[in-house]
């Protein structure tokens, strides 16, 4: 009878609800520091919705295209523009505006630690993609940036 090797269980990083909230309150503060109101959505690295505060104001429609985000950016690890991007002007990558689940339109970025990804952050309602994704962009700065390293 052969050996067995040890089985160890696969030890990885996730976005915990406290850091959930984290990302959403430091986007949400983006956004109304410009003068504007959205969604976030945060997924863990299962793609698990973990929380999704929105604006008053802010249509239904959006909370889903927040998740979507969140969804895709966690789902290809990279930005919801970038794919955007990359759909239109590369042929092979149009089919992926086929998958029901992903939506490519900016505000939708990974969240990494290190070269790990842990989850994804969506924002949708501030305005346009490019709001979103600034949005986005800041709140990462804020949580997982340290400060001294902050631009």
């Amino acid at each position: 009878m052969a050996a067995s090797a040890t089985v160890t269980p696969l030890e990885r990083k996730t976005v915990s609800l406290a850091l959930a909230n984290r990302f959403a309150d430091a986007a949400i503060a983006s956004c109304h520091a410009i003068g504007r109101e959205a969604v976030v959505a945060i997924v863990d690295r299962g793609g698990n919705l973990i929380t999704l505060p929105r604006g008053d104001d802010i249509g239904p429609h959006n909370s889903v295209a927040a998740q979507r985000k969140a969804f895709t950016a966690l789902s290809t690890k990279s930005s919801t523009a970038a794919l955007a991007e990359r759909a239109a002007t590369d042929p092979t990558s149009r089919n992926l505006l086929t998958i029901p689940e992903l939506l490519l339109l900016g505000g939708g970025i990974p969240l990494r630690v290190g070269n790990e990804v842990i989850g994804g952050i969506g924002v949708a309602g501030s305005g346009g993609a490019a709001n979103d994704e600034r949005c986005a962009t800041d709140a990462i700065a804020q949580v997982l940036v340290p400060a001294g390293e902050r631009r």
